[in-house]
């Protein structure tokens, strides 16, 4: 342990910017993930076919394993390569099945009832979709936003292979020279990393709970 401690100790400006790049990684790569994956649920969920193409499309990208889609990106044109953009196009692209997934199935849902009850006090389907489809299921979609969250902490560490840097650069480290001081120290940040965005975004779904009649008066 004492040896491990000195490591880090001697590692820890260097830690310090391979955590900073970790989170630039997380946040820009989930941030896109919402970005396109809650507009683009919102837009298929009432539509079946166009949910399947989606879902299709989201869960085929996630059997492809993270390191071979790092590499299968590095001859693409404009967005691959290697560095921080391909990581981020890779990470975004793992990061979008939970958050579509949980946008559809949080928006079908919605009790049908408090949808009628809606339409009945006169919403247009714009004022329906803000003030009750999306309430009801924020949890929902913000439960669909911790996983993608966590499993881009851990899937982040492997954008270090294409230079992307990030805590991974220790993993690597340590794999290459067979170092498991250096493996830990990037391995332990990643995991307290994810369980502490994990717990915060847990708050955050609690926070904003919303109940049916709630919505339906607001």
């Amino acid at each position: 342990m004492t040896a491990f401690l000195e490591y880090v100790a001697a590692s820890r400006a260097e830690l310090l910017a391979a955590l900073t790049r970790h989170l630039v990684l997380v946040g820009i790569s989930v941030g896109a993930a919402v970005a396109i994956g809650v507009p683009a649920g919102v837009v298929v969920a009432r539509r079946v076919h166009a949910s399947r193409a989606a879902l299709a499309f989201a869960n085929t990208v996630q059997t492809i394993p993270s390191l071979a889609l790092f590499a299968f990106l590095i001859p693409v044109p404009i967005v691959g390569g290697t560095g921080v953009v391909p990581a981020i196009v890779a990470l975004t692209l793992y990061a979008l099945l939970p958050v579509l997934k949980n946008t559809i199935t949080g928006l079908r849902g919605v009790d049908p009832a408090v949808r009628d009850a809606a339409v009945a006090m006169g919403m247009t389907p714009r004022q329906l979709l803000w003030r009750v489809d999306l309430p009801l299921s924020l949890s929902v979609i913000l439960a669909g936003i911790r996983i993608a969250t966590v499993v881009t902490v851990g899937t982040a560490t492997i954008a270090a292979a294409i230079g992307a840097g990030g805590l991974g650069v220790f993993i690597f480290r340590g794999l290459t020279i067979i170092n498991n001081h250096a493996i830990l120290t990037g391995a332990i940040p990643a995991a307290l990393l994810a369980l502490l965005l994990d717990a915060l975004l847990g708050l955050v779904e609690r926070a904003l709970a919303v109940r049916p009649d709630v919505a339906v008066a607001a």
